[in-house]
């Protein structure tokens, strides 16, 4: 009998029970906290501003982008700080890469290409309503809300926003409460720089989460737990609100027959210790050939040996975040120990415990029913098991809920087509672990139970748009095309009606 079973409580168990409450209090009833009517009176600011004002020009656009590019440059310091409170040990190097270069890159991709999105899009015409022609013109949808995550709390949250304002909408941006220090940060920098009517930055818990996922926003945008994700959809749904979900669950990396186990090794390693393994799109676990299991483990070991020599008290290993998600994971190896199941760490676990610095643990086949292997692990945990075949490992992935992300580990392009046709996913990346998401000119988004709609380069833009569709009618003599169907149907036109039919 599991201790779930017998009624006593678990790390794991109690970490659900908090997410449960989560997703209890959000959608529920807004409270009448008097706190809480600034987030109402500032969406309905907002959205009397859009109501009343011209879509913001190419130029107003651009020098929002601008400006908010600026403050993440000038705030650099800043962010490392924070970030570092907020974790605890928070890599100064990956907050840096992450947070602020990654997000600048992305805001000035943005800025290079915003002409050429927002510019009119030519369709053609029917010969038969000619001279007419058509276009999809790009237009602001109005007031975008966002509820951005605490694993990356700048890039998760600005970029998002800055999509929003190159789609020439206002935007209101709820922060993580886990991350206070730096969401301190960034409700200053926005304030300070931004009238709320245009851009409106806050934090708070569930009571302020319960309320802004009610507001009848003309897109929310939600990053985070899948649990809570669906019921930020229901809640939306309420008020016709369309959703962008990005969410994440277990992202499998492949490592094909004929491939490298040592190269293998070096890019996983990367990829699971990259922010203490705390990323949406980690991989969560690994598929290996039957029988090379071990000499994988062994080499992701050493791989990561090599990148962290030492893990506890080393100030560039990013600790998890509190203790409610290290007892989680812990509790996941706990249940695996307790199975049998072969565990093999790259360095003692209890020489980081106080600090929260896990280091890379890997379970050698553990059983299909285990937590490691039906929840997103979200941390330095790395299952590998074997696989016999192609179709074989194709089923196990399948037969979970859709990846966020796929990483496929192989060589010549015939073979990875096969992987690509048989796993489907939100985004694949090939001989490499995490980069396509890093890449602006990709879209980025789930599938299925990793969720839904994209971002990211012009599909994020259109998103974040409404593509309305023109029809510019311009007679010629008078006249057009159609106008030649109407009443009374005169002999042209019956002769016109049956040309139709064979056109």
């Amino acid at each position: 009998m599991t201790a779930q079973e017998s009624g006593t409580p678990t790390p794991a168990a109690d970490a659900q029970d908090a997410v449960d409450q989560q997703i209890r209090e959000v959608g529920s009833d807004a409270p009448t906290n008097p706190y809480l009517a600034e987030i109402t009176d500032v969406f309905e600011a907002q959205r009397r501003s859009f109501m009343q004002s011209a879509a913001p020009t190419l130029q107003e656009r651009r020098a929002n982008l601008l400006k908010l590019q600026r403050l993440i440059e000038c705030s650099r310091l800043l962010f490392v700080e924070a970030a570092d409170a907020d974790f605890g040990t928070r890599s100064s190097f990956e907050t840096e890469l992450s947070e602020v270069i990654g997000t600048i890159s992305t805001i000035r991709f943005i800025r290079r290409n915003l002409r050429s999105w927002m510019a009119p899009r030519r369709r053609s015409v029917s010969i038969w309503f000619k001279p007419a022609k058509n276009r999809v013109e790009p237009n602001p949808l109005g007031v975008v809300g966002i509820m951005s995550p605490w694993n990356f709390p700048v890039h998760l949250a600005m970029v998002p926003a800055a999509t929003a304002l190159a789609a020439g909408n206002r935007v209101m941006l709820k922060l993580s409460e886990f991350t206070p220090a730096t969401s301190a940060v960034l409700k200053r920098i926005i304030s300070e720089n931004f009238s709320p009517d245009v851009f409106y930055v806050t934090d708070g818990g569930s009571e302020v989460s319960s309320l802004f996922s009610t507001l009848p926003f003309d897109h929310l945008f939600f990053t985070g737990s899948t649990a809570i994700g669906k019921k930020v959809a229901q809640t939306a749904g309420g008020n016709l609100t369309p959703v962008t979900l990005e969410l994440g669950g277990k992202s499998p990396v492949i490592v094909d027959e004929g491939y490298s186990i040592e190269d293998a090794a070096n890019v996983v390693a990367w990829g699971k210790l990259y922010n203490g393994g705390q990323v949406c799109i980690s991989p969560d676990y690994v598929l290996v050939p039957r029988g090379r299991e071990k000499e994988f483990a062994n080499a992701t070991r050493e791989a990561a040996r090599r990148l962290y020599p030492k893990v506890a008290g080393n100030p560039e290993y990013t600790a998890i975040l509190n203790e409610r998600h290290y007892d989680r994971i812990t509790g996941y190896l706990d249940e695996v120990a307790k199975s049998g199941t072969e565990v093999i760490s790259a360095e003692d676990p209890a020489l980081g415990k106080s600090r929260r610095q896990l280091p890379l643990t890997i379970v050698v086949n553990p059983a299909p029913e285990s937590m490691a292997m039906t929840e997103e692990i979200f941390g330095p945990v790395l299952p590998v098991v074997g696989y016999e075949s192609l179709n074989a490992a194709a089923d196990f992935i399948n037969a979970k809920s859709t990846p966020l992300a796929m990483y496929l580990l192989s060589n010549g392009s015939r073979r990875q087509k096969e992987w690509l046709d048989r796993v489907p996913s939100g985004s694949v990346a090939v001989n490499d672990t995490m980069l396509g998401y890093l890449q602006n000119d990709l879209p980025f988004g789930g599938l299925g139970g990793s969720g839904y709609g994209a971002y990211h380069g012009r599909e994020g833009f259109d998103r974040l748009s409404h593509l309305r569709p023109v029809l510019y009618q311009r007679p010629m003599l008078g006249r057009t095309g159609v106008q030649m169907l109407y009443p009374p149907y005169t002999g042209m036109a019956r002769t016109l009606l049956k040309l139709m039919r064979r056109i």
